[in-house]
């Protein structure tokens, strides 16, 4: 009888202890301004695909999400200096983001598309593209293509912060293409602000460019929180409800 009072204080503890964890919080980057991936509602709240993803991913590890948005381009930086400890924000994984932080593997996979007006026609090489400008989101896979092999053939890139930026110069005459993802694209093709776009010239798959899918990144040499991760990607899609959020978004798979 004198152990139950130590083994009642050990039991309080060991409960506090799983509270304590089952509250862990996840800061996590996003830019919500990248539908159907993450954008914002009327009332000022997060939706999409990517923000649907990471909370079923937190509830898979037992952790509290608190999002954190950010522009694109600012959410490495932000994983360096531990403002945030993830990046889930449709971040293509490459070799040259992999010198700087660490990778879950993939949640979807997407290649890159030039949507321009209906009746385009682009050759495979872009040669047609010289002297015209094209739109890209800054620090992206498109961003680097556009530089490496868009702009040596005389054609003007545009660098913007997001997607939206872009749709807006598009559709007021500034730009003559948009090169980006081409499941965005495809939403965007979807909706009245699309009409009279189309998707022309060849689908970029390359590798180098498209890299091995979109990932979530985290700081260099946090293993734990990579597994963890990454057993919640398994766990998710093993259950469905990765398939159940997919289907609120797209019409076919985008994991392959």
């Amino acid at each position: 009888m004198k152990q139950l009072p130590l083994l009642t204080g050990l039991a309080l503890c060991l409960t506090a202890s799983s509270v304590f964890a089952a509250e862990k919080t996840l800061r996590i980057g996003i830019e919500a301004a990248y539908p159907p991936f993450a954008s914002k509602t009327d009332k000022g709240e997060i939706v999409g695909f990517d923000y649907d993803i990471g909370n079923a991913l937190c509830a898979y590890i037992k952790a509290k999400c608190v999002w954190i948005e950010g522009e694109f381009d600012g959410l490495i930086p932000s994983l360096k200096v531990k403002k945030i400890d993830m990046a889930l924000s449709s971040m293509t994984i490459n070799e040259d983001r992999k010198k700087s932080v660490d990778f879950t593997r993939k949640y979807y996979f997407t290649s890159s598309r030039l949507v321009m007006r209906e009746g385009a026609v682009v050759d495979d090489q872009y040669a047609s593209l010289k002297g015209k400008s094209v739109g890209v989101q800054r620090a992206t896979t498109t961003d680097r293509y556009a530089t490496e092999v868009l702009e040596p053939k005389g054609v003007s890139v545009k660098r913007y912060s997001n997607n939206e930026e872009i749709y807006m110069d598009l559709a007021a005459g500034r730009l003559d293409a948009m090169f980006a993802d081409t499941i965005p694209l495809k939403d965007f093709l979807s909706m009245p602000r699309g009409k009279g776009y189309a998707f022309v010239g060849p689908e970029l798959k390359d590798p180098k460019y498209v890299g091995e899918g979109s990932g979530i990144a985290v700081r260099k040499g946090n293993t734990e929180l990579v597994n963890q991760l990454n057993a919640a990607i398994d766990g998710i899609r093993a259950s469905g409800e990765y398939q159940q959020i997919s289907e609120k978004y797209f019409k076919t798979d985008i994991y392959d």
